[in-house]
């Protein structure tokens, strides 16, 4: 009763057809049910398909029509407001990696990462296990609650560096969010209003409704990232917005030098989205 649409073949690729039976080495072998390169067996039906009845989409299915960016591992809404960040972080050889992708509307903001996952359901359970373990171990406190994709985490996870007047530690709402699908699993983290006003809820979690993932054929262990590719356009703005900080940073270092001050300005580094990411410097539209 939870099965998925899948996308309509073309009429040819289609229709039953039989085929002569072709002579080889083992005798005469019929192919007149072989299935044609590049296609899948129909994936199982799951019970936590349920959860995600209007999305987030696999590649496969029938996803309503819209202005998507295509980032390789998904492809995510870019509707008017809208601004598209790539996540990126050093790897243990100190290049950059893209390991997420933060949607920025207003005052709030959602990381999306995919990961493969293996055919049976229940990567996200696990997933949320060690969220909940990560935010306690940081002194912070989360709790289980059912939501629009099924079992959510809200959160409230301390600031580093941040306290109130008289030395509390100051924390902010989260809340993590995640469906299975196909071989894969959508895990998003809420920031700012969507995490806080029931009001704004509603519209983070359109957009990340609206994205559908692309697995792929290729194998991949369970909890790898998808990969995830940028466009060179955004590339190439990525490249001037890294070129701008760094002068901004060099400007305010000369600066503080010269009056007399030392280390670095606290304007000396470009503000960054509610996300935490790497903006690309342009909105969605």
């Amino acid at each position: 009763m939870f099965g998925r649409r899948r996308k309509k073949r073309n009429e040819e690729t289609d229709r039953t057809e039989t085929r002569a039976p072709r002579e080889g080495a083992a005798g005469a072998v019929s192919f007149g049910n072989e299935v044609e390169p590049g296609e899948r067996g129909a994936e199982p039906v799951k019970e936590a398909d349920r959860h995600r009845a209007t999305g987030p989409w696999d590649a496969g299915e029938d996803a309503p029509e819209m202005k998507r960016m295509d980032l390789g591992g998904m492809r995510v809404p870019m509707e008017q407001g809208t601004e598209v960040q790539v996540n990126v972080a050093q790897d243990g050889q100190g290049k950059q990696k893209i390991i997420g992708v933060t949607l920025v509307r207003g005052k709030s903001a959602l990381q999306v990462q995919p990961f493969a996952a293996p055919k049976s359901s229940g990567m996200w359970d696990e997933m949320r296990e060690e969220l909940r373990e990560q935010v306690v171990k940081q002194g912070g406190k989360a709790e289980e609650h059912e939501g629009t994709f099924g079992p959510e985490l809200k959160a409230l996870v301390p600031v580093p560096g941040r306290t109130t007047e008289d030395g509390k530690q100051l924390a902010q709402r989260v809340r993590f969010i995640g469906v299975d699908g196909p071989r894969w699993v959508l895990r998003g983290v809420i920031r700012g209003e969507g995490a806080a006003k029931p009001e704004m809820m509603a519209e983070v979690e359109k957009l990340f409704s609206d994205i559908i993932v692309v697995r792929g054929d290729q194998p991949s262990p369970p909890g790898e990232l998808l990969q995830i590719t940028v466009p060179k356009q955004i590339q190439e703005q990525m490249a001037k917005a890294a070129q701008a900080r760094a002068a901004q940073q060099t400007e305010a270092r000369r600066t503080a030098a010269q009056q007399g001050g030392t280390g670095t300005s606290p304007n000396g580094a470009a503000p960054r989205g509610p996300g935490g990411a790497s903006p690309n410097g342009s909105s969605a539209s």
